[in-house]
């Protein structure tokens, strides 16, 4: 392949991850898709509607993304959640500190893109914050803070972190037909579980469900099959074009968050260049305009008050530094990495929703003060 071919399937694999995020941005418009609202929707009403969208897209996404690597389109040892450390500790603290931060701030990461293209300016704002932070805990100073704290509390898993490879490599099994399997079994019973609602299957809920881990397996195959180069022409090593990590990607949006502040602040800089992450960000904040613009929901909004400005600023910051530690947000870990049936993004799941439950009591106290 000539530097000039790499050049033009580079473009091409940018061009697709934006058509990818416009969808996701499109149909998290439409269908009200947050996992946010999703677990306060079961603490206050007892409604469990959006968390089995939240189910039925993690298991179309963890069915698609192991399907994908049994066909030999993928190789599913090569993403972030794949490796053998398990820093557990930092997807925990991490997750925590994100799932307080999105009840603070009306919302993780993706949720406030999508209320961007909807017309809030609060959002603007959190963006900013949580971007920075992001990018603080990323290579600043509270990512020496990390590196030197949570990140050393971790364990090693030898044939790596993912469900798959631990069963595979203790009964000398195939990894890539173990992970179907296992996915067929895992992210079969959560589409069972959520098409069980009773009132569930409306074409909103089921393209939110069926539609977004669609959109999740899809970022795999851009990532990992189109944007995949065997061997590059100067280096001679294989690489996945335009990802941050170095990795296979798929979506997920506080790093992104940070990426894209780096890239709009030293765009004279010929080193920054546009990544994965970068345009998912744009491409998810366009596709909430065209479906605000299309279904006229498109509405200008600012704060309320003094307090809930404080609570958003404190939220985004909460989200920037725990979306980083944890490795991941709501989308990050709680779709991509649980697609790949990864420990780490298991743990940080589990820390988002006990940092969430913190935050509906934190909420509620602050309303018996009033």
């Amino acid at each position: 392949m000539e530097i000039s071919d790499l050049h033009r399937l580079q473009t091409l694999v940018l061009w697709a991850a934006f058509a990818v995020s416009v969808v996701f941005g499109l149909i998290a418009q439409r269908t009200h898709f947050c996992t946010m609202g999703a677990i306060s929707d079961i603490v206050n009403m007892g409604d469990w509607t959006r968390m089995r969208m939240w189910g039925l897209a993690v298991g179309v996404a963890m069915i698609g993304f192991h399907a994908m690597a049994w066909m030999g389109w993928i190789d599913a040892d090569k993403t972030i959640y794949a490796t053998g450390r398990v820093i557990w500790l930092s997807a925990m603290v991490g997750g925590v500190l994100f799932g307080f931060g999105m009840v603070l701030a009306s919302g993780c990461g993706s949720k406030t893109l999508v209320r961007i293209g909807a017309g809030s300016l609060k959002s603007i704002v959190v963006f900013f914050v949580m971007g920075f932070a992001a990018f603080a805990t990323l290579r600043g100073v509270l990512a020496v803070l990390r590196v030197n704290t949570v990140d050393r509390v971790a364990f090693d898993i030898p044939a790596g972190s993912t469900v798959p490879v631990w069963i595979s490599s203790g009964f000398d099994l195939d990894p890539a037909l173990t992970g179907l399997w296992v996915a067929l079994l895992v992210g079969g019973s959560l589409v069972v579980w959520a098409l069980m609602g009773r009132d569930f299957r409306t074409g909103n809920n089921l393209l939110a469900g069926v539609g977004l881990g669609l959109v999740i397996t899809a970022m795999w195959w851009v990532s990992g099959r189109l944007g995949f180069v065997p061997e590059h022409p100067e280096t001679l090593d294989a690489v996945y074009l335009a990802t941050n990590t170095g990795r296979m990607e798929s979506l997920t949006f506080t790093a992104p968050m940070a990426y894209t502040l780096d890239w709009i602040i030293f765009y004279s800089d010929a080193s920054k260049v546009l990544t994965l992450g970068v345009v998912t960000v744009v491409g998810v904040v366009v596709g909430s305009w065209l479906q605000a613009l299309l279904s006229r929901s498109f509405r200008w909004e600012g704060f309320r008050s003094t307090q809930d400005t404080a609570l958003h600023l404190v939220g985004a910051v909460c989200m920037g530094v725990g979306g980083v530690t944890a490795l991941g947000c709501t989308v990050g870990q709680g779709l991509s990495g649980l697609s790949t049936l990864s420990l780490t993004s298991m743990i940080a799941v589990a820390g988002i929703v006990l940092g969430s439950m913190g935050g509906f009591r934190f909420q509620m106290w602050l309303l018996d003060r009033e």
